[in-house]
């Protein structure tokens, strides 16, 4: 029975109860259902038993899917932060300010409305575990778009996956074992209730992106059928995965809640690397369909029943689907691109249109229409950037004939439906927000090596500016670190460094300064440990290191835009500082 959004959730019980119709109080039949979305991170189409890999076993989610309703051509981004923001807004990411996955790029704004907004708004409580990944300052964090908790982390991935620091809303706690089990045993607590209002919980895992780290018994398992190690250690935390999604499926039927919970699994883009994919071309971060096409699987057992859906769909679809389901309204006047795929769900294909989704990947640059693709139920188009290719999904799957030229008709016509997408989705223009300052849900704030603006010498660490990268390589007196700041309440902030300084290469003398106002310190002499990593395979990213802190003194800082820079006025030994971060701690009015 699906319940008119404007009666209140306690008087349902009352009618219910009233009526004599014996309904649990935990999950009443006349309630909104409870909501759990979870999301993988790399882990692509071909990384399931049940897509046919011989190499990986996921009976759990295997039979996820097959209980539920499984969607054979679910398509999101080629990179995992804009995913994130479609999911959460229904929209297309470009709309919602995302253009990146680090350096604030990844940062969806703040007035965009967000799922957990909505459903917040409808009586829900909202909950979200794992990674963030739009954006990583109040109000542009999960508590701020929406989510009355808060457990995990917000940057693009995390550095290690055993005994970790994660966020419990803004305050760094301890973690042990390995983040995947920490992450459910989050989950779980939360599932445990109590359930005076319906639940949205939004659990998004951060494996199987790298660093490839798992616990022995998994990895052992996997590596003995033959495979190398970097495949082993993703199918290995894949498996972990599995386990860990069936132990929230099982906590859902002890508690009597899986026939009044929605579940949505689905993963943010293509695989993390070469290996198994169903022959698709192309992995994360390519605009081909094994870069886009991913798992999606609906289950709401006793309301949906199982079948396999033909139609393609997108991510931008789960918000209406989901609203649908659940009977709350989208809020007036909020303009969406997905759409419901409740009619999919039923069973129900009549008068379904032949859709256009697009893709797009941007580059270290604004972006720019390629690389990106059209894609309908029987064509894909793709332009990376030297000109259009057409292929015919139906009877070339793998994508190895480009017949862009016998069928020009067509490739002019998706190339044209995809220009007019991309002048309108990206109509409002880029910038990497000001970060911002002040506001009481967040103190002190950290302001990233990530997010500086630099001149004159400084380079990242890894090279790229990824999540958890530093500045180093900084030698010059006329180099010069600088972050743009919203400060929303004026006053008196305490300044201090994040940072590393061996030595031999101590004495430099630094300078914060914001306006008129400024501090300064002598850098003194650190440890430089790295924390131990136990990585199956080397990484790309940057290793985990034991940072330090070098106050430098109060600075005073008015509302509204301002510039905060960092400069070394002496030095003479070689590198001023390796800098992970500044930090404002905002001293309490007098």
């Amino acid at each position: 029975m699906r319940v008119d959004s404007r009666i209140p959730s306690l008087l349902v019980i009352a009618l219910a109860t009233l009526a004599g119709t014996g309904a649990s109080r935990t999950a009443p039949q006349t309630e909104r259902p409870h909501i759990l979305v979870i999301l993988t991170d790399d882990q692509g189409w071909g990384d399931l038993s049940l897509h046919g890999n011989p190499d990986v076993r996921t009976p759990r989610l295997d039979a996820l899917a097959r209980s539920g309703v499984r969607f054979d051509r679910f398509y999101v981004s080629p990179l995992c932060s804009p995913t994130r923001a479609a999911f959460l807004t229904g929209r297309d990411s470009l709309r919602g300010g995302v253009w990146g996955v680090t350096r604030g790029k990844e940062t969806l704004r703040a007035e965009e409305v967000t799922l957990a907004e909505i459903l917040r708004d409808a009586g829900y409580r909202t909950a979200m575990v794992g990674k963030w990944h739009n954006g990583e300052h109040y109000p542009y964090s999960p508590e701020g778009q929406g989510f009355e908790t808060f457990f995990g982390f917000r940057r693009g991935h995390w550095n290690n996956y055993f005994d970790t620091w994660l966020l419990r809303g803004t305050e760094p706690v301890r973690t042990r074992g390995y983040i995947n089990d920490v992450l459910t045993e989050e989950a779980l607590g939360i599932l445990q209730g109590p359930h005076e209002r319906p639940l949205f919980l939004y659990l998004a895992y951060n494996t199987p992106h790298s660093p490839f780290q798992v616990p022995d018994p998994y990895f052992d398992r996997v590596k003995a059928r033959g495979l190398d190690d970097r495949t082993a250690a993703v199918y290995a935390m894949v498996e972990s995965l599995d386990d860990n999604v069936g132990r929230i499926l099982d906590a859902l039927a002890a508690q009597g809640l899986a026939r009044d919970t929605i579940v949505v699994f689905f993963g943010d883009n293509g695989p993390n690397g070469a290996r198994f994919n169903g022959g698709m071309r192309g992995t994360k971060g390519s605009v081909h369909e094994g870069g886009v096409r991913v798992p999606c699987f609906v289950s709401w057992p006793g309301h949906l029943a199982p079948r396999e859906v033909a139609p393609i769909a997108s991510g931008v679809d789960l918000l209406p689907t989901l609203l649908d389901l659940a009977g709350v309204s989208v809020p007036e006047g909020l303009e969406l691109d997905g759409q419901s795929l409740r009619p999919l769900l039923e069973g129900g294909t009549a008068g379904w249109p032949d859709r256009t989704l697009f893709s797009h990947r941007f580059l270290d640059r604004e972006p720019q229409p390629a690389p990106g693709a059209a894609r309908t139920q029987r064509y894909r188009a793709v332009d990376e950037g030297e000109g259009w290719q057409l292929y015919d999904m139906e009877g070339d799957p793998g994508q190895q004939n480009d017949i862009a030229g016998a069928h020009p008709e067509i490739t002019a016509r998706l190339a044209a439906e995809y220009d007019a997408w991309f002048r309108d989705v990206t109509r409002a223009g880029f910038t990497r927000f000001p970060i911002p300052v002040g506001f009481p849900e967040e103190n002190p704030v950290s302001l990233p090596a990530t997010q500086a603006w630099f001149e004159g010498g400084p380079a990242f660490e890894q090279g790229q500016g990824w999540a958890n990268d530093w500045l180093t390589s900084w030698t010059d007196t006329d180099a010069r670190l600088w972050w743009e700041l919203d400060v929303v309440e004026a006053g008196t902030y305490d300044v201090s460094l994040e940072y590393l300084c061996p030595e031999d290469e101590a004495g430099a003398r630094v300078r914060v300064s914001a306006g008129e106002s400024e501090a300064a310190a002598t850098v003194t002499a650190t440890a430089i440990h790295q924390v131990p990593s136990p990585d199956r395979v080397p990484r790309k990213e940057v290793y985990e290191m034991e940072w330090e802190r070098l106050p430098l003194g109060p600075l005073e800082l008015p509302r509204g835009r301002v510039r905060l820079t960092l400069e070394a006025i002496e030095n003479g030994r070689g590198r001023v500082l390796d800098l992970m971060a500044v930090r404002l701690d905002r001293r309490a009015p007098p």
